[in-house]
């Protein structure tokens, strides 16, 4: 059932554009062949002279999509042509997920050999790195490292930030490196306790590591200082001997033996 839809009080669909249903079926007709409508769902008042009938879509894949075909007169004419056939979304209409940039799309393991991933210049998680205006920031630091923001290789532009290595720590913590996991949960011991573990500097220095057990599953890899895993430096194994049982002296029983007499 068709129906009139006004924006506001004072928008109401002009009578005679109103009436052309007829005209704007056979648009849409002509435009996309008579299996791909259905029947007239609303009328709606855009403007002066110019309303949109709305009608039911049946392509396949189109669940919930109508057909909409604006028409519209000249002023004091009684003549009405068609504008625009489209086809657009009703409240029902499946549609396709938010479009989400490249560059925030990618996870780790996604670029290949000669992918570029460019970085926003102000991505939050870099903070500008040494610069010949950081000289007075160095007669200032009584510490040894000038200047006070001082980074390894100098020629770098950015170093990460504090959020950026916030950022970091939570994502290793939360990843097969961290703590929340079965591996640990086993684990004879925690990798704070490991001779395995090769501790690194920097403000991450006091939370994690990098593993060098060749036969560990995080070998080469970042853990925090609470992972954990069975081939921790300090488990003992219990040391089981193969072989026969020893053999046993029987000091109760006494055989007899038949010596013989001469």
């Amino acid at each position: 059932m068709s129906s009139l839809v006004p924006t506001n009080e004072t928008d109401i669909p002009d009578p005679i554009c109103a009436a052309a249903i007829d005209l704007a079926l056979a648009a849409v007709i002509q435009d996309a062949g008579p299996e791909a409508v259905a029947g007239h769902i609303a009328t709606r008042a855009e403007d002066d002279r110019l309303v949109s009938h709305r009608f039911r879509c049946t392509l396949t894949g189109y669940y919930g999509w109508e057909w909409q075909v604006t028409v519209v007169r000249a002023p004091r004419a009684r003549a009405v042509t068609v504008d625009e056939v489209s086809l657009v979304p009703g409240p029902e209409a499946l549609l396709a997920p938010s479009w989400v940039p490249w560059s925030e799309r990618l996870e780790p393991g996604d670029l290949s050999p000669g992918s570029v991933a460019p970085t926003d210049p102000e991505d939050a998680r870099l903070a500008p790195g040494w610069s010949g205006e950081d000289d007075l920031a160095s007669e200032l630091d009584p510490g040894p490292l000038h200047p006070v923001n001082w980074e390894p290789f100098l020629q770098r532009r950015r170093v990460p930030s504090a959020y950026g290595r916030a950022s970091a720590a939570n994502r290793w913590a939360k990843g097969p490196g961290g703590p929340n996991n079965a591996e640990t949960r086993s684990a004879p011991g925690q990798c704070s306790s490991c001779g395995w573990l090769l501790t690194i500097g920097g403000p991450l220095g006091q939370s994690f590591g990098i593993c060098t057990n060749r036969i560990s599953s995080s070998d080469g890899q970042v853990v925090s200082f609470e992972h954990g895993c069975g081939a921790h430096s300090e488990a003992v194994t219990r040391t089981v001997h193969a072989g026969p049982p020893p053999a046993a002296l029987d000091e109760v029983s006494v055989d007899d033996f038949d010596l013989g007499h001469s």
